[in-house]
């Protein structure tokens, strides 16, 4: 089954992270991901100030700017890991470096 990796954080930190650390930390977990032959995907998002939010209603469409809400955390990126089961995936979780400084969201994927 897949799970979905979602990364949140607070962009408001993004001045205290080592990001060259972080960046290899991140390799390094894709890395390891890639070796076990579970990563089906994954990126790295731009800041929430890129991101438009769309609704329809009644016919019209309506576009704002930013993320939909205006939450603490922002998602900062994903990754789409195919796992046996739950515990699996949050073990993953758990070595991702997002959970290290912000919260890492485990979601499975609807079957098609």
């Amino acid at each position: 089954m897949q799970y979905m990796v979602l990364i949140y954080q607070n962009e408001s930190n993004d001045g205290l992270m080592d990001w060259p650390q972080l960046g290899k930390d991140y390799r390094e977990y894709a890395a390891a991901a890639v070796r076990a032959g579970v990563m089906r995907g994954g990126e790295r998002l731009q800041p929430s100030a890129a991101a438009a939010t769309v609704t329809v209603r009644d016919g019209e469409r309506l576009v704002t700017d930013g993320p939909f809400a205006d939450a603490g955390d922002q998602l900062g990126g994903f990754f789409v890991l195919e796992c046996m089961n739950l515990d699996e995936a949050l073990e993953w979780a758990a070595r991702c470096p997002g959970a290290g400084h912000g919260t890492v969201e485990v979601r499975p994927v609807m079957p098609t």
